[in-house]
């Protein structure tokens, strides 16, 4: 299975404009530290924006499933990187805040737990480039 195409057009110094095969547009910038104007998302941010958004995707359809009444879901991350060239991704942490009723503790661990060990590619593409993913589960039951 391939993707579709996604376009790159850099809009000078150090930002530049990503299309999605669906028209929808991202600026990515650098700091200023390095030449950017820190006037968007930097490309490391979006793969953790890209982690957290897969896995809420998931987490939230498990739920749907078990016909659960979802009332928040937020995720906090946090990774931390090699101190190298390239600075890689090692261990990412996301931290779960989810508020439902008719649903269990368990079932929203497990939930978290299934989309990260079995249905979100983005922790399956991270893991296989040797990248520690860790969740943490706060359940608040409405």
């Amino acid at each position: 299975m391939s993707s579709q195409p996604i376009q790159i057009s850099w809009k000078g110094n150090k930002q530049f404009l990503a299309t999605s095969s669906a028209g929808h547009k991202v600026l990515m910038d650098g700091p200023p530290s390095a030449g950017g104007l820190d006037a968007g998302t930097r490309p490391m941010e979006m793969l953790l924006m890209g982690l957290a958004g897969c896995a809420s995707f998931d987490v939230v359809t498990i739920l749907q499933k078990k016909k659960a009444n979802l009332i928040s879901l937020d995720v906090n991350v946090t990774a931390t990187r090699k101190d190298q060239i390239p600075a890689v991704f090692e261990h990412i942490v996301l931290a779960f805040k989810i508020s439902a009723s008719g649903v269990s503790e368990v079932a929203v661990e497990k939930a978290v737990n299934l989309s990260l060990d079995k249905y979100c590619s983005v922790a399956a593409m991270l893991r296989a480039a040797g990248v520690e993913i860790e969740a943490n589960v706060t359940f608040i039951e409405e």
